[in-house]
């Protein structure tokens, strides 16, 4: 009877310890989907044990408390990040071998690369990587100091309502409360404040029409980053909480996209002034131009962005369109071709708006000069439109940029004209290009030139300095009207290519060759008496 005793003591000895061995043996995890399970299933409300579910973890050289607050950071940084772990997604076999990594290692998540559970000594467990770097992860999910309001925030209240706990729904009430009031402050700061600055220093127009649309989205945009700050700190469901942070995510890049779009409105307002300054008229064309390609970059932007905060991988995408870019360009060589072009004609500046240019069978007035081609009025008053690889790999006569615009013609004579005469002629026309207001008066040509077959030919080369082809016009008449008055006043008679039977004498009839009996100084001071003249006509 004693021995029996002393066995069924000893017995009862055993029992814990192989309790405990059959526990040991429950915690060795061959899967990754076990050892995944085993951490969250003990940090559920239900069977809350965050010993067990530190049984996950690579312990090394950590103490048992520092490894059960890592395995809770660890689930707060699923819950906050809104990372939802669908645990029939995560492999069950024991040899389970990543191709990428090619190691026996999972990663829960292609936004956590660090944290993944691996095969040591035929076990699987979270890493000892992940867990070095669960600290660090924590902070990035909840920063600025908010992971304490997760200590902070229980304390008002464990019930549950509609499936939350109290202190939930106070803090999201608390959260739309705040971004309400967050928000009328900044909408009173842009209305109020910085539209009151504007209209002190004369930008009435520019608050108007440029900053009130662009505070509204910015304001928004303020607000709903405060919203993605807090959200993780009310630690929601996770089908819940992931679906909201993914909402935010994408909100986040919407409103900020459609803030710079109208913030390129106000960078166009801003280049139209300083293009307006500029001589260029060019660069009015440009501001156009560049403010539509502003927004449409802008735009492919923002789609990408808010792809990727609704958590779409967007390589394969950027990729793809690199691709289609390339296919693009070998199927659009002229477009693209008209495109540099266009770039080429901004930069080199050939001509601006309103020259008139001649390019080989082109001729006309600039009107406009888009990013394909270039719009022009011809002289018909048709408008051609020239691709811009034209005019850029032509040589262009840009006439617009003439500083003098010049005239030249022939005054023919005819031969019976004496020399005196001709020489006070030619000394007249000086004197009407030089006091002409619009004549250069420091280069010009007028000489007897040539004996033609019919005339003695007078070469008049001059130039006007006059910005519009109409104001040339205009002195080329002036000139030419005064030039036939004083031919008319000294009796010169302009030739024209005829034949003539010319008999000198016939009885009973005046000669036909004209007199010319007056002296040198009798036509000077004819000359001076036609200057006279013109001066008390203009006068």
């Amino acid at each position: 009877m004693r021995k029996f005793c002393q066995y069924l003591f000893l017995l009862f000895l055993l029992i814990p310890t192989l309790a405990n061995a059959q526990d040991d043996r429950s915690e060795i995890f061959t899967s990754p989907y076990s050892a995944v399970l085993n951490h969250l299933e003990y940090l559920q409300e239900e069977s809350y044990d965050p010993q067990k579910a530190a049984k996950s973890l690579t312990k090394g050289s950590l103490s048992d408390q520092k490894l059960r607050n890592l395995a809770i950071e660890l689930k707060q940084i699923f819950d906050g990040s809104g990372s939802y772990i669908r645990l029939e997604e995560i492999p069950t076999r024991p040899d389970y071998y990543d191709s990428l990594t090619k190691r026996n290692r999972y990663v829960l998540f292609d936004q956590f690369p660090d944290i993944y559970v691996e095969r040591v000594n035929g076990q699987w467990l979270y890493s000892a990587r992940t867990v070095a770097e669960i600290d660090k992860i924590h902070k990035e999910v909840y920063p600025f100091g908010t992971d304490k309001l997760l200590n902070l925030l229980p304390k008002l209240g464990s019930k549950k309502y509609l499936g939350l706990h109290i202190w939930q729904l106070l803090g999201g009430l608390i959260l739309v409360v705040l971004s309400f009031t967050f928000h009328k402050i900044l909408t009173f700061i842009f209305r109020n404040l910085l539209v009151r600055v504007l209209h002190r220093y004369g930008k009435v127009d520019l608050a108007k029409t440029y900053i009130l649309p662009a505070a509204k989205p910015f304001s928004l945009f303020v607000v709903f980053l405060f919203v993605r700050l807090f959200i993780p700190v009310l630690q929601l469901p996770p089908a819940v909480g992931s679906y909201l942070i993914l909402a935010t995510n994408a909100a986040i890049p919407l409103l900020a996209t459609v803030f710079f779009y109208k913030l390129v409105d106000v960078i166009g307002a801003y280049l139209e002034k300083v293009a307006a300054k500029t001589a260029n008229t060019l660069d009015d064309q440009l501001v156009p131009l560049l403010r539509k390609a502003l927004k449409t970059f802008v735009i492919l932007i923002g789609i990408l962005a808010v792809l990727r905060g609704l958590g779409t991988d967007i390589w394969p995408l950027i990729t793809g369109l690199s691709i289609g870019g390339l296919a693009f360009a070998l199927a659009a060589q002229d477009t693209l071709k008209n495109f540099f072009g266009s770039l080429m004609i901004f930069i080199d500046k050939p001509f601006q708006i309103g020259d008139w240019i001649t390019s080989g069978d082109i001729d006309g007035t600039v009107q406009e000069v888009g990013f394909r081609s270039t719009r022009i009025r011809t002289f018909r008053d048709s408008v051609l439109y020239v691709p811009n690889s034209v005019l850029s790999n032509t040589s262009v006569d840009n006439h617009g940029l003439r500083k003098y615009r010049r005239f030249y013609t022939r005054l023919s004579v005819t031969y019976d004209t004496p020399a005196n005469k001709i020489e006070v002629f030619v000394k007249g026309i000086e004197r009407i290009v030089n006091n002409h207001a619009h004549t250069r008066k420091d280069y010009y040509n007028i000489f007897l030139n040539d004996y033609a077959a019919s005339s003695l030919d007078i070469m008049l080369y001059i130039f006007f300095e006059v910005p519009t082809w109409t104001d040339e016009l205009r002195c080329r008449q002036e000139i030419m009207l005064s030039v036939n008055r004083l031919a008319e006043h000294l009796g010169v008679r302009f030739a024209f290519p005829t034949q003539t039977l010319h008999v000198e004498e016939m009885p009973g009839q005046l000669s036909l060759t004209p007199s010319h009996s007056k002296t040198k100084e009798e036509m000077d001071n004819s000359l001076k008496e036609f200057f006279d003249n013109e001066k008390k006509t203009k006068n």
